[in-house]
């Protein structure tokens, strides 16, 4: 698996704020998210998880580790504190700035269906995007997988709508978000 537990919103969220990466170690991830998303407390985080109290608890202090869905829910989180709305909104208004030519790249592998003038069709190898300033801009402000799936999928219809055949929406695409990367 391409992306691990970082998910496809981690990963955009990694790529855009380079040194605001999550940190590695569960207790570090555990005790940020439970600060800065659960104002330091751990029962309303214990609630967001289903767990008790005691197991956030030892997530903090190192002597369990989350496990499962958990582990994955707990690294996105720990990615999603590491920026500011603030700083979200500037690093957006900076990549808005440049227009046409980001300088940002994605590669979406294995794009398993979408319709050409209504035929399925299968494409078996990578589409390269070069985002657009907006599209960067649009993926710094999102807030969760699905608004960066989103996004994804309009810069992927802006591909193929350049194409010779047009028409495309972004519910046309189905991705393999594991196969997903962004520089």
């Amino acid at each position: 698996m391409a992306g691990g537990f970082r998910g496809l919103f981690g990963r955009v969220r990694e790529t855009l704020f380079p040194s605001r990466r999550a940190p590695v170690q569960t207790t570090t991830q555990a005790g940020q998210v439970r600060e800065r998303k659960y104002g330091g407390s751990t029962r309303a985080m214990a609630a967001a998880y289903g767990v008790s109290a005691r197991t956030v608890q030892r997530w903090v202090d190192g002597s369990r580790h989350p496990t499962g869905p958990h582990q994955g829910r707990l690294r996105t989180e720990a990615v999603e504190v590491q920026t500011t709305e603030r700083g979200r909104a500037r690093r957006a208004r900076q990549l808005a700035q440049l227009g046409p030519h980001s300088g940002i790249t994605a590669r979406v592998g294995r794009t398993h269906t979408f319709n050409i003038q209504g035929s399925d069709a299968v494409r078996a190898r990578d589409i390269h995007l070069d985002l657009t300033g907006d599209q960067a801009a649009a993926l710094a402000l999102a807030q969760d997988e699905g608004e960066v799936r989103e996004i994804i999928g309009r810069a992927l219809a802006d591909y193929f709508n350049g194409g010779s055949y047009g028409g495309f929406s972004p519910d046309d695409f189905e991705y393999d978000t594991d196969d997903f990367d962004l520089s």
